[in-house]
């Protein structure tokens, strides 16, 4: 990825995602909040524009007579990013996403799942590079939770997949990047976006991700399950915001075992030596 040298929040910088451009580079999920107007409140306070729906677990209008989301977080004020958790196979994830497109008029842009077991959530790789092929095919622009493993993110990103998503640890467990060199092999082949997802446990980590040079982060759990959750949205805004500059910036090079002076050491007067 190159350096760009544009602040965060001047309108420069943005998240560039198919044909689509964005402001904030977090996304956020809508899962696990008290009710509606809590995720609405954690939404506005994170600045995200991007937001996950889990269409089996969150009513879009599938289920008449319920409150729907669509009410608190309206599409044509955020990016709706329908997404396939509690998806355990190819088929299933695909049936999925095809409801949301129907659901949200032809909505194109999805976040696709597949898990492994109900455990660990870990995706299964081999069913979501199936579905991922199905998808594309279809005409989905696939954003897609994968394994911190750079050869399946290259085969992801070459079936046509817009942007790859691996876990930093398991979902939900607030672990923070637990591998950070094969994210790193992961970001220095990948011409799509890298936005980890899952993991993230409070602001120091999104940052971390972001400073690695990730183009954004997802999360729900880490803001949802916060004490104070919508304290904690502007927290993870603030840390992604921090680790983006932090990128653009370039950190000074790590120097082991070699001090160096933060002051300039030339034009000092001579010591003084004390009589004995």
């Amino acid at each position: 990825m190159e350096r760009n040298s544009a602040g965060v929040g001047n309108g420069a910088d943005k998240l560039r995602i198919g044909n689509r451009e964005f402001g904030s580079r977090l996304l956020i999920g809508t899962g696990k909040y008290r009710d509606f107007q809590q995720t609405r409140e954690a939404i506005d306070a994170s600045g995200a524009e991007i937001v996950t729906v889990a269409i089996r677990r969150t009513n879009i209008g599938q289920n008449a007579g319920e409150p729907s989301l669509l009410e608190t977080v309206p599409p044509d004020r955020f990016t709706l990013l329908p997404n396939t958790a509690g998806c355990y196979n190819a088929e299933d994830a695909v049936r999925t996403l095809r409801l949301a497109r129907e659901l949200l008029d032809g909505h194109s842009l999805v976040k696709l799942e597949v898990l492994g077991d109900q455990r660990t959530l870990f995706p299964d790789m081999p069913q979501t590079l199936s579905a991922a092929r199905t998808l594309v095919k279809d005409g989905f622009e696939v954003m897609v939770y994968c394994s911190d493993d750079p050869i399946q993110a290259k085969m992801l990103e070459d079936i046509g997949c817009v942007a790859v998503m691996p876990l930093a640890s398991l979902i939900g467990s607030g672990m923070g990047l637990l591998n950070p060199w094969n994210l790193q092999l992961i970001l220095e082949q990948a011409k799509v976006p890298v936005i980890v997802d899952a993991g993230v446990g409070t602001a120091s980590d999104a940052a971390i991700a972001m400073e690695l040079g990730c183009a954004g982060v997802l999360m729900n759990t880490a803001i949802a399950g916060a004490r104070d959750p919508i304290m904690m949205a502007t927290a993870m805004k603030l840390g992604v915001q921090a680790g983006r500059l932090a990128w653009q910036a370039g950190r000074m090079p790590k120097k082991y075992y070699t001090a160096m002076p933060s002051s300039p050491a030339e034009g000092l007067l001579p010591s003084v030596r004390r009589a004995g």
